[in-house]
């Protein structure tokens, strides 16, 4: 997930793929919305919040009523926020309130083992030292209570392990020595830039130069490796200082890096199918790395779950490579974004001199090989190998991480499970992180039994190897429908007229097809997803969309050029696992000075916002539950503001009222917005983008994560950047101070009277 402010060098993640009749989101809003009975109370929002990270109880105890009612006390109301808003500000600095105090717990190319060296602020170290290093990008992440004996502890929080997400690497400013360094080939150099006035043939002209620089140039060896163990995760013990709330990075046995090229294996429908079979794993059994890794889930046994999403920064495939694959293969490798001569803005398959045919660079091709050869002698399948939920139990270091294939294959924002209860199925909600894609919903056939807690994978083979995936269809009377995905179900076999589905593997390979021959409704990039704990109602945001003009405007989508953002949420009728549900449209992002989308929700300038992404709903067992925590990743209010955290006190769905926008578009929305129930807790240096949120059950420690500070210029020469944050955080130790390199950090934020956070 990124802003509309990140390099050109990133895969662009608003591109749209899905070009399907479905229909879109925003047409069913139109309708839904004008509709004079929903007006009347089926669809409304809340107070001032987003979508949140997700809902599980401790140890999978009982989650609560699986049919909440919609009114009903939860016990929302006796949260109370009791910090003073931060203010706007430009800072480059993470600001928190005065009764608040943050420490760096680690940024990128901080040693995770006793005997590596420092990270040096030069880009210096080797490409090896980054399987044992910090990587860069942080993002989504979780913390896993962690006993004396080495077990999952779901009400510890003075120790820990904690699982960060590595997404992806920056110009990047950290890593090299002077940034990436771009060979051009001779016979292609990188063309003169394009004058103003040209004509449409010197346009073409230009065009061809480009794409041909592009597709020839060189990449050196040494520094694609660094990226290649810089992306994917880690996971680290922490533990309190004594005396103090605060947390420290320890030597542990705990202490991995899983990353670009770590071996993995398959689970679920899809393992060892031949659309999976490649080079290397010729069984289809093995996958090796995982890329991109954005947001994130954890199940109730205790391990991590951590998602692939715009797994194409990193992939490539050759000109002319449709020759001799089938109709099929082609228009499944387009409805995900790899058609032929698609160059990979990472490169790592571009490699310079004779390592060209070395399969750890050459395996980023997802093209077919020489005349004759099969699966088994090139890379055409490892585009496939991407895009999965993948699986890690921290509590043993040693396991080979598993991608959970019943989980389906898209652009994984995320995978956030509801309570879990006793008796009935693991439900995981997930959305597809692209303009114009969907929300699914995985139920398990096994129910839950919190017997397994701490059985590690082998609760996984039971939860997540055999279950059902659904897509969503929000219907315009304000009700939904799961649309059940399974082969030989509603049309989707090998006689389906837009793709000829083989088995069950190929339905979840391709799930956005699948989904698209169901009828599935269009989304406008759905991000982070939560589950309330207090009353299991599900969020879900749609980020932004700048494009959106007056000729487009619709009840759901009533602002021109709505740069700010909503969110989408909805209750299950019936148990969670059930396949119909109610929703409604939740909040609306705004400036306070409006000067870019209209301030529906009456926010002020202590809790504005725009472009929410990464959210969390609390679950700390000891008072706090159901407080949504709100994060930004913006470039439409950074002029004003750097990308900031709120917290806030949800409501529920059907507690709005219906409005009339300056345009005289009618919609409808939630409560508005008050200092009481909605605040901004910190805000981030500039340039980044604030994700990845989790508290500790005690409620005493929270943690979050800066994603690429300083991500939009740099002189190497001069060490001078747009951010030069964390080394210029006041009161943060020598292992980060004064360094000039901007830098992904996670962040431990306390309350300096070591009270609860927040509340």
């Amino acid at each position: 997930m990124h802003s509309d402010k990140t390099p050109s060098v990133i895969y662009d993640d608003n591109e749209i793929v899905n070009h399907s009749n479905n229909t879109h989101f925003n047409d069913i809003l139109a309708s839904n919305l004008n509709r004079r009975s929903v007006l009347r109370g089926s669809v409304a929002t809340s107070a001032g919040v987003l979508l949140g990270s997700v809902g599980l109880t401790a140890c999978g105890g009982d989650g609560g009523t699986a049919t909440p009612s919609p009114n009903a006390d939860k016990g929302a109301d006796k949260l109370k926020l009791s910090f003073e808003p931060v203010q706007h500000t430009n800072a480059d600095l993470v600001t928190v309130p005065k009764d608040y105090q943050v420490s760096i717990l680690h940024a990128l190319g901080d040693p995770i083992r006793y005997g590596h060296s420092s990270w040096k602020d030069d880009g210096s170290e080797t490409a090896e030292s980054y399987q044992f290093r910090i990587g860069d990008g942080h993002d989504g992440m979780y913390y896993f209570g962690l006993s004396n004996d080495g077990k999952f502890d779901a009400n510890r929080s003075d120790k820990g392990l904690l699982c960060v997400n590595h997404e992806y690497v920056v110009q990047p400013y950290g890593l090299h020595e002077n940034g990436i360094t771009w060979i051009a080939d001779p016979k292609f150099p990188k063309p003169a830039s394009l004058a103003k006035d040209a004509s449409d043939e010197q346009k073409a002209a230009y065009k061809k130069a480009n794409d041909d620089y592009l597709y020839y140039r060189r990449r050196k060896a040494d520094e694609i490796t660094k990226e290649v163990y810089a992306h994917g995760a880690s996971v680290v013990e922490v533990r309190r200082d004594a005396g103090s709330n605060d947390m420290k990075m320890v030597d542990s046995e705990f202490n991995i890096r899983v990353h670009s090229a770590t071996p993995m294996a398959f689970g679920g429908p899809a393992a060892g199918n031949a659309k999976l079979v490649t080079k290397l794993s010729k069984d289809g059994m093995a996958a090796f790395g995982m890329n991109n890794n954005c947001a994130c889930g954890y199940t109730p046994w205790g391990t991590y779950l951590t998602c692939e999403e715009n797994y194409l920064n990193v992939l490539a495939r050759k000109r002319g490579d449709d020759t001799g694959r089938t109709k099929a293969e082609v228009d499944a490798l387009k409805r995900y974004g790899l058609p032929q001569g698609r160059v990979s803005p990472y490169s790592w398959d571009q490699v310079e001199g004779d390592q060209a045919t070395d399969d750890k660079f050459a395996r980023w091709n997802s093209s077919q090989g020489g005349e004759g050869s099969t699966a088994k002698d090139d890379f055409r399948n490892i585009f496939n190998t991407f895009g999965w939920v993948v699986e890690i139990d921290p509590f043993k270091p040693d396991s080979k991480p598993v991608k959970r294939t019943a989980l389906g294959r898209f652009n994984h924002e995320g995978a956030w499970p509801a309570p879990a209860k006793a008796g009935e199925p693991i439900v995981i909600y997930s959305g597809d992180d692209a303009r114009n894609e969907y929300v699914f919903k995985y139920v398990s056939d096994a129910k839950w039994d919190p017997a397994d807690v701490n059985k590690g994978f082998e609760a996984s083979a039971k939860y997540l190897d055999k279950g059902t995936l659904y897509a969503a269809k929000f219907n315009d009377d304000g009700t939904g429908e799961w649309l059940e995905l399974t082969h030989g179900k509603n049309g989707l076999d090998a006689g389906n007229s837009l793709y000829p589905f083989a088995d069950q593997a190929d339905v979840l390979i391709h799930c956005r097809l699948a989904a698209d021959a169901r009828g599935a409704t269009k989304m406008d990039r759905p991000e982070w997803g939560g589950v309330n704990p207090l009353n299991n109602e599900v969020y879900m945001t749609m980020t932004n969309n700048s494009q959106r003009t007056a000729d487009k405007l619709n009840a759901a989508n009533p602002r021109v050029g709505n740069t700010n953002g909503h969110i989408v949420r909805w209750r299950e009728q019936g148990s969670q696992a059930g396949t119909t549900f109610k929703w409604d449209i939740y909040l609306f992002g705004a400036r306070v000075d409006g000067k870019q989308s209209e301030n529906l929700s009456k926010l002020s300038a202590t809790n504005d916002f725009s472009s929410p992404d990464g959210l969390y709903f609390d679950q700390r067992t000891q008072g706090g539950a159901g407080l949504l925590w709100i994060q930004t990743d913006d470039g439409a209010y950074t002029d004003v503001t750097n990308c900031m955290m709120l917290a806030a006190i949800p409501g529920e769905v059907g507690d709005g009222k219906t409005v009339t926008t300056k345009e005289g578009q009618q919609t409808i929305m939630g409560a508005h917005a008050t200092g009481e129930n909605i605040r901004r807790f910190l805000v981030g240096p500039y340039d980044c983008e604030i994700t990845g949120v989790v508290v500790t059950p005690d409620g005493k420690t929270l943690f979050f994560n800066v994603q690429h500070p300083g991500e939009a210029d740099a002189n190497f020469a001069t060490n001078e950047f747009t951010s030069h944050w964390p080394g210029n955080q006041p009161g943060i130790t020598s292992q980060h101070k004064d360094h000039k390199r901007p830098r992904s950090a996670t962040v431990v934020v306390t309350r300096k009277d070591g009270g609860v956070i927040a509340l």
